[in-house]
């Protein structure tokens, strides 16, 4: 009959000993840990690198018809930042972190109630920062929220608007247009879909606005434009 040997590991061994994963790494300690947090950084950057390059193909501008399909791009960043995360986990900490990271992770994903895909990324994310944090893998922690909140910084910085102007006369809709549109780039917009209806005199332009402008100053000077070029201005923000 074969007997199970004792538990001789110390206080300082545990999930991440041996084949899971480097003990040593873990804690606070993990900060100073220079190759890590700059491998790890590099990494990040890499996966957001690769993720715009196919968020921003240059062909789906064509199809974006609403402010959900303009954010997608930022959408496909954090999935492939949250990618990166995992893969980190995997490598570094042992397939068990990396199970259940992903579990979690895909959980939350479609068990969420959030109403954005924009929202539920960010819950994933900060899943992520907890449960790594819980692990003991604070260094790790600490990199993917300051990575996230970067990124965050600089999404959130020029938001996605629509706006669908519409009770113009039919055969003013394309000088209503170039009025419209030259007031946007005036204030920095970015435009990334532009519509024009003429059957129903109605144009519509998705674009971010910049951080040096306000919806209410460029809706302001939206309305001061000549009653006969004008319309009915209706505000979607993203």
């Amino acid at each position: 009959m074969t007997h199970l040997s004792a538990d001789n590991s110390g206080p300082g061994q545990g999930l991440f000993d041996g084949t899971h994963g480097p003990a040593a790494a873990l804690g606070w300690s993990g900060l100073t840990d220079v190759q890590f947090i700059a491998n790890s950084v590099g990494i990040l950057l890499l996966a957001t690198l690769l993720g715009a390059l196919i968020g921003y193909h240059p062909a789906s501008r064509r199809t974006i018809d609403g402010l959900h399909e303009a954010d997608m791009p930022h959408v496909y960043v954090m999935y492939a930042v949250i990618g990166a995360v995992i893969g980190v986990a995997v490598r570094e900490f042992g397939t068990v972190v990396g199970v259940v990271v992903f579990g979690i992770g895909g959980l939350i994903r479609f068990r969420s109630a959030t109403d954005s895909t924009r929202d539920t990324v960010r819950l994933i994310i900060v899943t992520l920062v907890g449960l790594t944090a819980g692990l003991g893998l604070l260094h790790f922690a600490v990199i993917i929220t300051l990575f996230t909140f970067a990124l965050i910084y600089v999404f959130d910085t020029s938001p996605p608007y629509r706006i669908r102007v519409e009770g113009m006369a039919k055969d003013r809709t394309g000088s209503s247009a170039e009025v419209y549109r030259g007031i946007l780039k005036g204030h920095g917009c970015s435009i990334i879909a532009e519509h024009h209806s003429l059957e129903k005199a109605r144009i519509e332009f998705v674009f971010r606005l910049p951080r040096r402008s306000t919806r209410d100053r460029l809706d302001v000077e939206l309305r001061s434009i000549a009653a006969d070029l004008r319309g009915e201005v209706d505000w979607e923000v993203g």
